[in-house]
């Protein structure tokens, strides 16, 4: 990647500008992601943390759209997800894992979603988290998102995913070695 520096990631002075502008916007388009919450403060927490801001800039570039969705109760940390309405077309095509990118013995996928997720400094929504997301508004009535799988569905060769059909939101499983052009995932970034 050209714009690491050794093995800081950081961002140029305009890349900053920019990502903050976006996000701006963004924040202040969907203030009912985030009540309670002003700009100003989020700026500052970002600006304090520049890797968090290039991890964010890396989910803008691949489609995520990341937003803030939360405040940690107990830290103050700021909470963000991807909140494209689909899920984020540049991390799709993807199956589950290392291992299961590994396992296929032909017409195998470029990456794998946890280590996207890990290269983009970001964690893969659980769950849980999922749910949390849906709350918001209505996410991948067209796609689907990989989710943090548990590790006793792992061990055996699955992982699971996500989306939302018929006004539901929907937990499927599937082999962790497959992969689809709607498939994707979603991550969150503390900061």
């Amino acid at each position: 990647m050209n714009n690491m520096h050794g093995n800081r990631k950081e961002l140029s002075p305009e890349q900053r500008e920019e990502i903050l502008r976006t996000l701006q916007a963004r924040f202040e388009e969907n203030m009912s992601r985030h009540k309670g919450l002003d700009w100003a403060a989020v700026q500052a927490k970002l600006e304090a943390n520049p890797e968090k801001l290039w991890s964010l800039n890396e989910m803008e570039k691949t489609g995520g759209e990341p937003d803030v969705v939360d405040q940690d109760k107990k830290t103050g940390g700021i909470i963000f997800y991807d909140c494209s309405a689909e899920s984020p077309e540049g991390r799709r095509n993807v199956c589950y894992d290392r291992e299961a990118l590994e396992s296929r013995k032909e017409a195998k996928p470029e990456d794998a979603a946890i280590d996207m997720a890990s290269a983009m400094g970001i964690e893969i929504l659980t769950e849980e988290q999922y749910q949390e997301l849906q709350k918001l508004g209505n996410f991948d009535t067209k796609t689907s998102s990989w989710l943090k799988t548990p590790p006793d569905i792992r061990k055996l060769g699955g992982a699971i995913f996500a989306d939302r059909r018929y006004g539901h939101v929907f937990i499927y499983h599937n082999g962790a070695q497959s992969y689809y052009a709607v498939r994707a995932f979603r991550g969150l970034l503390k900061v």
